[in-house]
This record gives structure tokens, sequence and C-alpha cells, in this order.
């Protein structure tokens, strides 16, 4: 069965299928509020937690969770299921799809043929929509892409079941309920309370703000203790988690000015749009860093920087951001 599904390109995987389900389900909600009322914005570096011998570094929060904390805010009811088994997960999929009901789910990039080639690699936490099947294919919104595509059984089925971490384990989820009447401030301000506090208050030196910093003095220092080589190649994997992956770094703070924003005009409150203003500047400053970074990986001799340098330039988006959701926590907390 196939349904008359509008397809909207969203910058970040999971807060453009959460939109762009809760559309076909009669909700109105584009990609900035469902990621601020979902409070998608972190940072953590991980250097005990090793992806391919490297670092973890994450600019949002788990897959998931913006889902999960939006749906809670809105109040809406949603079906999760995960499976070990590829044929059932395959099965369940194709009841859900007869009873005219699309799906999101979990997937590895490496293995959506309809990407191309250059964009896919092994990542598994890849958000899509699954919304109809004809002649044997299944048909995708994929947020990423400009228009609807498809995919067959067998690369639908081995893009939910891949390993690594994490492992998509078939997850799919939909909404069963939405609220016929939802309270938009209290979500509001409860999201920015939420991220502001995360980023800010958390007392670990590996999260928010201070995981910038904390980040910003180890790149300082990785050329001479783990050489040019390997330096060279964590911090391409930087750049490539800030840029690439679920939109990053820089992407996420334009989203979430764009949420601040929005939100100030909703609840007429001038210091959100001031703020929205200044995390845009921090987002330049980031795309700034993925510049320079970008340089120092491709050996360009010409305008680049030295390792001490592009931590100082973390070093200061780590400043400004402490500051400004210092005043986020400061004027939401009474909300």
């Amino acid at each position: 069965m196939t349904v008359n599904f509008n397809h909207k390109q969203s910058a970040h995987c999971e807060n453009g299928v959460v939109s762009n389900l809760l559309r076909f389900h009669g909700l109105e909600f584009d990609e900035p509020m469902v990621f601020g009322i979902g409070s998608g914005l972190f940072f953590t570096y991980l250097p005990f937690v090793r992806v391919n011998g490297i670092p973890g570094v994450a600019y949002r929060i788990w897959p998931g969770q913006i889902f999960k904390r939006f749906s809670d805010r809105i109040g809406i009811k949603i079906e999760r299921k995960k499976f070990s088994n590829p044929a059932k997960a395959m099965d369940a999929l194709d009841q859900m799809l007869d009873k005219g009901q699309p799906v999101g789910m979990l997937t590895s990039v490496f293995f959506l043929d309809y990407l191309p080639a250059a964009y896919r690699f092994h990542f598994n936490a890849h958000n899509i929509i699954v919304f109809g099947k004809e002649n044997g294919r299944y048909l995708v919104s994929d947020p990423v892409m400009e228009t609807t595509t498809e995919i067959s059984y067998e690369d639908l089925a081995r893009a939910r079941f891949a390993k690594g971490m994490p492992e998509p384990s078939g997850r799919m989820y939909y909404p069963l309920q939405v609220p016929g009447e939802f309270n938009t401030e209290k979500a509001l301000w409860t999201g920015i309370k939420q991220t502001s506090d995360h980023m800010t208050r958390i007392p670990m030196p590996l999260v928010g703000t201070k995981g910038m910093k904390y980040l910003a003095g180890r790149m300082r220092k990785w050329p001479e203790r783990i050489g040019d080589r390997k330096a060279i190649l964590w911090l391409g994997n930087l750049i490539r988690m800030q840029e690439e992956i679920g939109t990053g770094g820089a992407g996420f703070r334009f989203i979430y000015a764009a949420f601040l924003d929005q939100a100030g005009q909703k609840l007429n409150n001038d210091k959100l749009i001031d703020l929205s203003k200044q995390l845009t500047k921090s987002g330049d400053k980031l795309r700034d860093f993925a510049y320079y970074a970008g340089r120092v990986c491709k050996n360009r001799k010409s305008d680049t920087k030295t390792f001490a340098e592009l931590g100082d330039i973390l070093e200061e988006c780590s400043q400004q951001e402490q500051a400004i959701f210092n005043e986020l926590y400061e004027v939401s907390r009474s909300k």
C-alpha cells in the first residue's frame, strides 16, 4: 500500500524524520522546533571510547533521544520496536505499510544504495522513513535527499541489521497517538532548560562546554603525544563528525539558533532572539575551525594553522557557548 506522503528535505536526519512523520499525522513542527524542544544540542568527547582506534566525539545527544524527549513534551505516544531476526523485522514493516502507516527506522548509511558511493560509509545511526512499497521495492523518504527514492528488500534488510556500534537491530518507530492540544510554551522552556543545563552544569570535564575546552587542550598536544600521522587522522575524524555525520557541530548551532529565534518570537522574548544571534556566531567560528583543520589535514602550506592554534579556536567556541548557555539557563529556570 502507498500513502500520500509529503516529503521535505532537512539538514539532520532525526529531526527531519520526526517532522515528516508528524506532518503526516497532522502536526506541523519544522526541523528547528523538533531539535530545540527535543534538546538535541550537546557535546561530548570520549577519549576512552574508540571507534576504529579513534576517540569518540559527538555534537548531539544519543540517537533516538530527540524524538523521545520531543514526544514526551508534546504528548505523542510512540511505538518503538527492535528485532533479532531480519525476516521478522521486514514482515513487521510490511504489516505497518499495509495499514497505511509510514515507519521511521535506524539504518546504516553504507547499505543505502540510492546514496552516491562517496557518501556511503559505516555509520549505523541514520534515520529514514519507509512509507510504501511498489513492485517489491520500498519507497523511502530520506531527509537528506531532495526527493523521495526507493530501495530493494535486500539492501534495506542489510541497512537495518548492519554490524558495528550502534547496531540498528531492525529498530523502527511510528506515532500511535497524537494530541489534539498541547502546551507549546511549556515544551519550549523545558527544552531550552535541559539543553542549557547539560551544556554548562554537568559536573564532568568531558561533556558540554567543558568537554569542548578539554578537547581543545588535548588537541594542542596531539602531534607530540601521538605523532603527526595519527594526529592528522584524529583531526580528520573530528572534522568528519562535525561537518558530515548527522550535520555536526556548526550545523547544529545554526539549527538551534533558528529554534531560539522562533521560540523568541512565539514567546515574545527578545533575550532568546539575541542569544540566537550569538549562537550563530559560534557556529561561524566552528566552521572556521573546520576550514583550517581541513587545510592541515590536506597539508596546505598557505593560510594554515598549527594544532595549538586550532585548539585556541575551539576553546574560544567553548567560552562563547558557556556564556550563551549560562544566560539561557538563567532565563529558563524560572519558567
